[in-house]
């Protein structure tokens, strides 16, 4: 009983990959039909011999509920209404197998699903979710990301903060956690935080990146409603949303997209292209329109449904190349004999391209930790198309400088430099993420050499740079106070560490320095020109010491940074003044209040014609050990 759902047209476009609004179809929605109250499911099944749908609504009764597949046959699509099912309710696919194999799988599309280890989909609307965020909405229509701050907050909410003492595993709700990680964001001066592990996934192991619910927020922490809830309250404290999307894999979970209908239906049939021998996990087919399709709503469902403000594209790389992570033998070439997926590349260049061009403002974030050209150009140019990528090989260049005994620093000063040579050749996001604190690599302070107090001071000068760098910026949680463990999802963050002091004044000063980048435009509005950055001196191996400028539009409030990476005090050093004028200290890391000398230093410093630096004037400072100093000043026209 049931006027079609599914139009000829929605299944058309369907076909055509370019049903943007294909999660108000697929899935199941409570509707009224013939004065009746109910829901209609449908589910793409075209291997299937016959579909029933079972679920708490019919006591799991395999015969009761089978689905009529609708014309054109050879689409594969299976619909029913059934009157009486209400929101909440559970239900599964009963697919038969062109074998005569019976498969319970849960929807693709579901907007909800039980609590793991329980695998069922639930029946939730979702499409009259309560907002009161329009402020935010227009303005961000209305701004270009790459003029503004963007200072990253990368967060797993099931182990950022825990409840103690509970019979259950303590989890904030989504409720909680949105009063509880907007006082810390604000207070510490993010701009946007990103989410990991939203989408539903079955393993807590795998921190959200091996995804059985492309449609579901995961309910770990509660329902839809309380997921609309945080984004809303953190756009009504004006701090950005970014959300982890995984569209590079998926799990072989019984109930999960793997072999959906029985055969290869999701991923590539080929296992050469459909499985990741390292990984485990099969590989979305980007040839076939429906599966294209699937991913593309699965996007803008986040980002239209939820108000998202951006979604960061894991493990990019690994769709681009067909031979990633493999040996000969495992992958097969493309049509021109190399390794490039051409599938993946018009995928990204048509989903990147749809969904900025039908949300200004909204964003897309490649991680993507290759030399792979233009990922964020345009697409009429051959580009990806993304706004951001991460800069893993500037990650990669820092830490290793970092690690390094300050006595050996001298040896790899290059590496502190190099990514400015390619700066321009994409928009990068520096990160600090997840992946660098985790399985073995340490915690970031326990990367830096030294003991005691000098892991501290390094870290301090560390981030200074990373901060003064251009380009975006991400740091994940727990390492803006230091954390000494290795992050884990199965515990809170050790905040008890606050309470002492080394833990606390690392993180004031991570906090003033997201102030300084927040306040001074020279800090982010020309990340990606030359315009905005100027090497003062980027060749002093034999001190460590790196010195330069970070520039406004209007040659205003400009930004010297002084950056001293070894603990040797310079009371002889001078700096080469890119300007005749004042500069102004707005930044001393020697200042009691971080863990420093105290020693008082005066406020203002006014250049004298003595060449430094290959500049006429200069000023001199006395250099602390690990000393880092940042000073406003304005060009002279």
């Amino acid at each position: 009983m049931i006027m079609r759902n599914m139009t000829e047209l929605d299944m058309y476009l369907f076909g055509q990959s370019t049903h943007y609004d294909i999660y108000k179809k697929m899935g199941a929605h409570l509707m009224t039909v013939r004065q009746k109250e109910g829901a209609v499911f449908d589910v793409w099944a075209p291997h299937a011999k016959r579909v029933w749908v079972v679920g708490s609504f019919n006591n799991w009764d395999e015969t009761r509920h089978e689905m009529k597949r609708l014309e054109p046959l050879k689409m594969g699509i299976y619909e029913l209404f059934i009157p009486g099912v209400t929101n909440g309710d559970m239900y599964k696919y009963l697919i038969e197998t062109s074998d005569g194999k019976l498969l319970y799988k849960a929807d693709p599309y579901a907007t909800y699903a039980e609590l793991r280890p329980g695998s069922a989909s639930i029946v939730f609307d979702v499409s009259h979710l309560k907002w009161s965020d329009q402020n935010w909405m227009d303005t961000r229509a209305q701004t270009n990301p790459y003029e503004k701050p963007m200072a990253i907050y990368e967060v797993h909410p099931g182990s950022w903060k825990r409840h103690p003492g509970r019979d259950d595993e303590g989890f904030y709700t989504y409720r909680e956690f949105a009063r509880a990680l907007t006082e810390y964001v604000k207070e510490m001066g993010y701009t946007h935080v990103e989410l990991m592990g939203i989408s539903e996934h079955p393993f807590e192991g795998s921190w959200g990146y091996q995804v059985t619910g492309y449609y579901a927020p995961t309910s770990r922490y509660g329902t839809p409603e309380d997921f609309a809830y945080l984004i809303n309250y953190l756009h009504r404290n004006k701090i950005g949303v970014i959300v982890d999307w995984v569209p590079a894999h998926f799990p072989r979970d019984a109930h999960g997209l793997a072999d959906f209908d029985g055969c290869p239906l999701y991923e590539y049939p080929d296992p050469r292209m459909g499985e990741h021998p390292d990984w485990g996990t099969k590989i979305f087919n980007y040839g076939m329109s429906e599966v294209k399709n699937f991913l593309i709503g699965s996007a803008l469902m986040w980002i239209e449904n939820y108000h998202v403000d951006g979604l960061r594209v894991d493990a990019v790389a690994s769709m681009l190349y067909l031979d990633y992570g493999k040996n000969d033998g495992q992958w097969v070439a493309n049509k021109y004999g190399d390794n490039k997926n051409l599938e993946a590349i018009e995928f990204f260049k048509h989903i990147n391209t749809s969904l900025t061009g039908r949300n200004p403002g909204a964003i897309m974030i490649a991680e993507e930790s290759t030399a792979w050209p233009n990922v964020t150009g345009k697409a009429e140019e051959d580009g990806l198309n993304f706004n951001f990528k991460w800069n893993m090989g500037w990650m990669h260049d820092f830490l290793d400088y970092m690690k390094q005994d300050p006595y050996f620093r001298k040896g790899c000063h290059n590496k502190m430099t190099f990514a400015m040579s390619y700066n321009c050749a994409e928009k990068y996001i520096l990160v600090l993420s997840h992946d660098e604190v985790v399985h073995l690599k340490c915690s970031m302070v326990n990367k830096m050499p030294g003991l005691g107090k000098d892991k501290f001071r390094n870290l301090m000068v560390g981030y200074t740079f990373f901060m003064g760098h251009p380009g975006k910026k991400l740091l994940f949680m727990g390492q803006d106070f230091a954390q000494l463990r290795e992050w884990s999802e199965e515990r809170e963050l050790d905040w008890f560490l606050m309470a002492e002091e080394s833990h606390r004044q690392l993180n004031d000063y991570f906090k003033e320095l997201l102030h300084i980048y927040r306040k001074y435009p020279s800090m982010y509005e020309l990340d990606h020109s030359w315009d905005g950055f100027e090497w003062i001196n980027a060749n002093d191996a034999s001190r460590s010491i790196f010195s330069f400028v970070r520039k406004s539009k209007n040659g205003k409030r400009n930004l010297l940074f002084i950056c001293n990476f070894t603990p040797v005090e310079r009371t002889d050093y001078r700096v080469g003044a890119p300007t005749k004028g004042t500069y102004k200290l707005v930044l001393n890391s020697d200042e009691s209040r971080f863990g420093g000398t105290g020693q008082k230093r005066p406020v203002s410093y006014k250049t004298v014609k003595a060449e430094c630096d290959g500049r006429d004037y200069s000023f001199a400072y006395p250099l602390p050990a690990y000393g880092v100093a940042v000073f406003e000043f304005n060009y002279k026209v």
